[in-house]
């Protein structure tokens, strides 16, 4: 009850600033609902720059984030229906809301564990491409709340939730991945995976 409280507080203070700043109405509500796009151009990049690593853990790490951002995302279902935990505007029914009024649950955020998962992965597969996609979720998770969409830890969760999956996920999987991917650099597939030439490339092992 006391957490339910301090987070309904959070909320109204972020709604108040939602409506003292209608100059990020527009900007906001564009990366609330279409920010995924992003996200999707910051796992091709991944691919393209873990091409040019030596070693096949780059690009293991960047074929495994898609996998695990969706094995995430598909966790998460089961937990919003367990939980389910009403949206915002449905507690604060004169809440400002940037976007399209959702029928399903709330926590923990969707939008916030794929974007937890995608930063995860990446910044295993690049540093300073995962620093960029860190600060692209972080803005998202915020983004949700200021929208109207998300109570605050909704989306602190689907966060660490989402990370929690596709790191777990894939040292579990390293052992695998690697090898498999040590091995497609010596089939047509090669050029998929790595545009460093034999002589450079790590064993993998």
């Amino acid at each position: 009850m006391i957490w339910s409280s301090a987070q309904g507080r959070w909320f109204e203070q972020v709604n108040r600033f939602a409506r003292a700043t209608p100059v990020l109405h527009a900007p906001a509500r564009a990366y609330a609902e279409f920010g995924v796009v992003l996200f999707a151009v910051i796992l091709l990049l991944s691919w393209w720059l873990a091409r040019r690593e030596p070693n096949p853990e780059a690009m293991a790490a960047a074929l495994w984030t898609p996998a695990g951002m969706l094995l995430a995302v598909g966790l998460n279902q089961p937990l919003v229906r367990h939980f389910h935990e009403p949206r915002p505007y449905t507690v604060f029914p004169h809440a400002l809301v940037l976007v399209t009024r959702s029928q399903d649950y709330s926590f923990p955020s969707d939008h916030a564990v794929m974007a937890g998962a995608v930063a995860a992965g990446v910044l295993l597969a690049h540093r300073r491409l995962g620093v960029v996609a860190a600060v692209a979720a972080l803005l998202m998770a915020c983004t949700r709340v200021y929208v109207g969409a998300h109570f605050p830890l909704d989306v602190v969760v689907g966060l660490a939730f989402g990370t929690a999956v596709c790191v777990v996920g894939y040292l579990a999987l390293r052992p695998v991945l690697v090898p498999v991917v040590a091995r497609l650099t010596r089939t047509p597939l090669r050029p998929l995976v790595t545009t460093v030439k034999a002589s450079a490339l790590g064993s993998g092992a």
